[in-house]
């Protein structure tokens, strides 16, 4: 479906590239920051403290959570000025590309550069040793991990569209809404090898921010007949 997004919506535009390589890239930099502090946590405390290192693991998690959202605002910031200049340099003083498609693009960069990290630890840990569910856990960890990772990737899209509505229009409750949504899916990951814990409430987050953001990108139910119609 990812793949999908990008090919039909993405692909045939050379800004769109460009705008979600960028976003692949502020995403990238958010993980290396704080990858680079919960390794420098880790390797300051004592190995052996299992209850520190569980808390540094979930610390780790949450700050990360939190560095991605302001690298979403940094990015948001950095688009806004794109614009200006785009607005300047046209001949009919309009830009090329509106914010919302921006902010779509963009969350589909963080996302796909999400997935893609997601992807390369799972072959990681398919390469051994050892078999999943040998000691009784199990056996679906990797399909529960590539529908995980579908869910990110659709929720960084919807978070990017909400994130970016609420700075351009100053409701800074939505992107609170954001940050929440998202230390709660990561917040799930916990749960796991229980896999409903994690999955079901991802899946139900899902649909209501892609409920919130067709909703607020100006769809309608009226749009989704027509669509199931077949009607123009």
């Amino acid at each position: 479906p990812a793949l999908g997004l990008f090919l039909f919506t993405i692909a045939r535009d050379p800004l769109r590239i460009i705008i979600l390589i960028a976003g692949a890239f502020f995403w990238l930099v958010s993980l290396l920051l704080s990858s680079l502090i919960w390794f420098i946590a880790v390797k300051a405390s004592d190995p052996n403290d299992e209850p520190l290192q569980k808390g540094l693991l979930i610390f780790g998690v949450m700050f990360s959570v939190l560095l991605q959202e302001a690298f979403r605002f940094l990015y948001y910031k950095l688009l806004r000025k794109a614009i200006e200049g785009l607005v300047a340099l046209s001949e009919d003083g309009c830009s090329p590309i509106s914010i919302q498609q921006m902010a779509y693009v963009a969350g589909v960069g963080f996302g796909l550069m999400s997935g893609a990290f997601s992807m390369i630890n799972l072959l990681a840990d398919a390469l051994g040793p050892g078999t999943v569910g040998i000691y009784g856990d199990s056996q679906l960890y990797f399909l529960t991990s590539a529908f995980m990772t579908m869910v990110l990737i659709f929720l960084h899209t919807f978070w990017g569209i909400l994130f970016f509505h609420g700075c351009e229009n100053r409701r800074w409750w939505e992107i609170v809404a954001v940050v929440v949504m998202h230390l709660a899916v990561s917040a799930s990951s916990f749960c796991n090898p229980v896999y409903v814990g994690s999955l079901v409430p991802s899946y139900v987050l899902m649909a209501v921010a892609a409920t919130w953001a067709y909703l607020l990108s100006g769809g309608s139910a009226q749009n989704v007949r027509r669509f199931l119609l077949c009607k123009s």
